[in-house]
């Protein structure tokens, strides 16, 4: 299935033993790409503790209509804005029948009130419950308001009856809210019209047949980009090292192993790009010589030295091009963060260049989160901690506007 359209999505858990599956549902959901934020009733938090969900989503948990700090700037409207789609998971026939009559007492029905976003419900009830009359009046009339249902499966239920209104599994919720959200319009147009080139994950360089030099990228935040580009009206081209991510929908993936494997597809692929984002792990050094065949352990503690050559460097190629793009390069350090990048962004004649601090606990290679930097010649930006859907959202806003300010100081 593809990564999410878009990347908000508000999950409402009511109180009922099916709770526990929305963890499932935040991480694949997390995995996707999608911004996740975590809204509870009272009583749900008798089930997961809000800190399960809120070390699963990277967000605090909601749980309160009256949360002083929160509702001092209007916090549940702000939510109900932010949303582009709401998700309540279980579902209980307490919660549709509330929000059948209109009721808004808590957190949960007063968010489903005020969003204008699509609502989906995962039902999740005793079969008694789900076959009463009431609760069939109650479904009616929520759908005849354009509320969607997913589910319920029938099966055996924790009251140990057998019927339906199991709330489905975690993977198929998945798949119904990514259906939902894909249907949803495109978020912007800053890049409408704009074709982009994304290179993503890592490289490997082969050693012999079953052993390669490396690194930990995971491909998240260059997915993340891709998807934030496509969202802006762009013609996204991605050119993706050995990762284990989804295609995110309507863009071009090309997929590559190695440093040259990745230089060849951007230099085929770069002419009538605007814009040119090389997010990609690339690795610096290759063996000189690849083994045809397994390298056998020499034994008694010798050493075994492997001969490394320097693989080509892409982003400052494409630099270099008469007729290039808006080119952007990226930066993993570990030390003189700041100083390292606007070093390289020189070096390499590059407009500008987005680093992180890699050392810093949980962010970025492999995590969900990432904090970054961006710098281009006369500015830069610095965006707080946040997960990467979100990091790559705000990179594309700025990158858009620097894009544009270079063609118009062109054009002048």
């Amino acid at each position: 299935m593809d990564t999410l359209k878009q990347p908000r999505v508000l999950l409402c858990v009511s109180a009922g033993i099916a709770a526990y599956k929305c963890c499932e549902v935040v991480r694949r959901l997390k995995d996707e790409g999608a911004d996740v934020q975590v809204v509870m009733t009272e009583r749900a938090t008798q089930f997961v503790t809000p800190l399960t969900f809120q070390a699963l989503s990277g967000r605090p948990v909601r749980s309160s209509l009256f949360d002083a700090a929160a509702e001092a700037a209007m916090g549940h409207i702000e939510l109900a804005r932010w949303a582009s789609l709401v998700l309540i998971a279980p579902a209980t026939a307490d919660v549709l029948a509330r929000l059948a009559a209109g009721i808004a007492d808590d957190l949960v029905t007063t968010l489903c009130l005020a969003t204008s976003a699509p609502v989906l419900a995962a039902p999740a009830m005793n079969q008694q419950m789900w076959q009463h009359p009431a609760t069939q009046a109650n479904l009616r009339t929520l759908l005849d308001r354009g509320m969607r249902l997913i589910g319920p499966d029938e099966g055996d239920q924790a009251c140990g009856e057998v019927g339906p209104g199991r709330m489905v599994e975690p993977a198929a919720l998945v798949q119904a809210v990514l259906a939902a959200m894909h249907s949803l319009p495109s978020t912007g147009t800053s890049l409408a019209g704009r074709r982009v080139l994304i290179t993503a994950g890592p490289t490997r360089e082969a050693i012999d047949p079953v052993r390669y030099i490396s690194n930990h990228s995971s491909g998240k935040q260059g997915f993340a980009l891709a998807a934030a580009a496509q969202r802006a009206g762009a013609e996204v081209t991605l050119i993706a090292g050995p990762v284990t991510l989804r295609t995110p929908p309507g863009l071009r993936r090309i997929d590559v192993i190695s440093a040259r494997d990745m230089h060849q597809a951007t230099l085929a692929a770069i002419a009538d790009h605007d814009l040119f984002i090389a997010v990609a792990a690339v690795a610096d050094y290759r063996p000189t010589h690849s083994a045809a065949t397994k390298l056998k352990k020499i034994g008694g503690n010798a050493a075994l030295t492997i001969a490394l050559t320097e693989n080509p460097d892409i982003v400052a190629e494409v630099a270099t091009l008469t007729k290039r793009p808006f080119v952007v390069g990226f930066a993993a350090e570990t030390d003189r963060v700041l100083d390292n990048a606007r070093e390289k962004r020189l070096r390499k004649g590059l407009d500008a260049i987005v680093v992180n601090d890699v050392a810093s606990p949980g962010i970025g290679f492999g995590g969900d989160d990432n904090a970054v930097t961006l710098i281009w010649d006369d500015g830069e930006q610095t965006i707080a901690r946040a997960a990467k859907a979100r990091i790559a959202e705000q990179l594309i806003e700025a990158l858009a506007r620097l894009l544009h300010e270079r063609d118009r100081r062109s054009s002048i």
